[in-house]
């Protein structure tokens, strides 16, 4: 089983160095959260982490949920881990206190996330999706829906799932068959199919929410068309209390490559009453409230497999003895350990350095995510929620493909070892490889970010953040313009990449189309840079404080600089080579 310690350490770092966000610290709700309450709250999240769920892994990936007599039953230790996470209160952590949760910010809760996806994401997925249920119900349901379902969830006691996919229409959401009738109760009769729906059914909580996707009969067809109904497993009574099954059952459990743990089932609904949420044929828009969190949360799930990926890496390539390094530090004349050679070297720099960049992005963009839901002034919040927008597709897409990258060299390092069982590291491998798949794939991210999230109906939202990069780097300190000319010298290769983009889009899309991914990933690399600039103006500012500490800062950032920043330049250099050898290749 692999070894994972929470780097509450480097977490700590973020909260109370880079929490310098002004138009942040200006929430009122926020400003008794301060350093000593995070710290327990992690300290805590830690324990649970490594100590409870983290075993949890092996087993279900050994023994997945079973489909019995139409009973899903979870994994063997998992109702029991289940039961001491909700009775210590872990799902209500950024919960509204109004319904029973403790109201801590994203700025908290990020790193309790990340956590969870290192320790065990098959055990996550479970209360992820009621979080991400939670936020779409709090946000666009009546008061009397929130007050009737809101209490359950944040206690734990209930969870939720997200039905969007069918056999037909997987991101093409406009081809849905799932029917809803409207019955003269003001209630809806929902049918359809609904496949790979995470934790679609379980014996963990006592109900479950299905925010589900549907055309109304007389609605027009396409996505202009849909509405979003909740569709509870069993029927909640006017009291509260649970009453007689609704028409929802399970059809099968995927068997999957990974994740087995996480019940991901195929359902089916028969007339199932549901309860329609926000305006009729308006479902998208209130589904993207939980689409686009659950988004920036893969991301962290990509972040949270590589950080326990790069924990074992270490730690193996401290022990295993082979072959002698250049700078033979072998006593005997025998081998050296592992760590000694240059590439494994290079293979752990470069997942430590990528690790801790992503981790600081992702900090930052918790404070705009609360900026742009809570700051009072609506100039702040739009402008926050634009920068939102930009770097959602950003953060899910670039640390997932990134955290393949670390688990597959993660692999690599362990050798022999690491495609055998034995060591659990094969299994962060498949677990992550789903990351880049839902919730929309990496590509279809890669292209909602360049034909959407560029430029929208509040101006030039990339520029706007270029340029917030370069006013936040202008840094008198000479110890940090060397790293800041670096930053520079690819702010220009991304804006030139930019304005090629913004050329294309006017008379070659397939080009454009070609180029996402690779205007993506260059976006990813130079965002990281950020954060790493931030992180760094802090580490000489402080240095003697703690040279330990701030030194493993500043080398690991200078490894990112020379060694993994530079790809932002090959991914513009073959993104500019256009499309026509692409599309005019004629395939046997």
């Amino acid at each position: 089983m692999p070894i994972y310690t929470a780097p509450v350490e480097d977490m700590m770092f973020l909260f109370e160095k880079l929490r310098n966000n002004k138009n942040y610290n200006e929430i009122e709700k926020y400003k008794e959260v301060n350093s000593e309450l995070a710290k327990n709250i992690l300290e805590e999240a830690a324990k649970i982490s490594e100590n409870i769920i983290l075993p949890l892994a092996k087993s279900g990936d050994e023994n997945p949920p079973i489909l019995e007599n139409g009973i899903v039953r979870t994994s063997p230790g998992y109702k029991e881990a289940y039961t001491k996470f909700i009775e210590d209160g872990w799902i209500s952590l950024s919960c509204d206190p109004k319904y029973g949760g403790q109201g801590m910010p994203r700025t908290v809760s990020v790193f309790f996330d990340e956590m969870l996806s290192s320790a065990c994401l098959s055990f996550k997925l479970y209360s992820e999706l009621t979080i991400g249920a939670y936020n779409c119900i709090s946000h666009h349901a009546s008061d009397e829906v929130k007050n009737k379902y809101l209490p359950k969830m944040v206690e734990g006691k209930w969870s939720g799932t997200m039905c969007l996919t069918e056999p037909v229409c997987g991101t093409d959401l406009g081809m849905l068959k799932t029917k809803a009738i409207e019955q003269p109760d003001g209630t809806y009769k929902i049918s359809g199919q609904k496949i790979f729906i995470t934790s679609g059914d379980h014996d963990l909580t006592e109900n479950i929410l299905h925010l589900v996707i549907a055309r109304a009969s007389d609605s027009p067809s396409g996505t202009k068309g849909i509405s979003l109904f909740l569709v509870p497993k069993f029927i909640v009574k006017e009291d509260g209390s649970i009453g007689q099954r609704n028409g929802v059952s399970t059809g099968s459990i995927e068997d999957k490559m990974g994740i087995k743990g996480s019940a991901t089932c195929v359902l089916n609904f028969d007339d199932a009453v549901g309860y329609m949420i926000g305006p009729k044929n308006k479902g998208l828009n209130s589904m993207f409230t939980m689409m686009n969190l659950e988004r920036i949360v893969v991301g962290i799930q990509g972040l949270g497999i590589s950080e326990i990926a790069y924990q074992n890496s270490l730690s193996y390539a401290k022990e295993r003895k082979q072959g002698k390094a250049n700078n033979t530090k072998s006593s005997n004349g025998g081998a050296d350990n592992i760590i000694e050679h240059a590439d494994i070297r290079k293979s752990l720099l470069n997942m430590k350095s990528i690790i801790e960049g992503q981790r600081a992005l992702c900090f930052w963009l918790s404070q705009q995510t609360e900026v742009s839901l809570y700051h009072s002034n609506e100039k702040i919040k739009q402008e926050a929620s634009d920068f939102v927008s930009l770097l959602t597709p950003v953060v899910k897409s670039f640390c997932t493909d990134m955290g393949m990258e670390i688990t597959s060299d993660a692999m690599q390092v362990h050798g022999g070892y690491g495609f055998t069982k034995d060591q659990g590291i094969e299994q962060l491998y498949r677990d992550n490889r789903i990351t880049p798949i839902y919730e929309g794939t990496n590509s279809v991210q890669a292209a909602d970010l360049v034909f959407r999230k560029l430029v929208n109906k509040n101006g030039d939202i990339i520029n706007k953040y270029l340029e917030l990069i370069k006013k936040d780097c202008n840094i008198e300190n000479d110890k940090i313009k060397p790293f800041v000319k670096e930053l520079n010298y690819h702010l220009k290769i991304l804006s030139d990449f930019t304005l090629w983009i913004k050329d294309k889009l006017q008379n070659s899309k397939d080009d454009v189309s070609a180029a996402c991914n690779d205007y993506l990933k260059s976006l990813g690399f130079v965002s990281i840079a950020y954060s790493w600039i931030k992180v760094l103006e802090v580490s000489f500012k402080e240095y003697d404080q703690n040279k330990n500490f701030y030194e493993d800062k500043i080398q690991t950032a200078n490894f990112y600089f020379k060694r993994v920043l530079p790809r932002a330049e090959s991914h513009f250099k073959t993104a500019t080579s256009g499309s026509d050898y692409i599309m005019n290749f004629k395939f046997n």
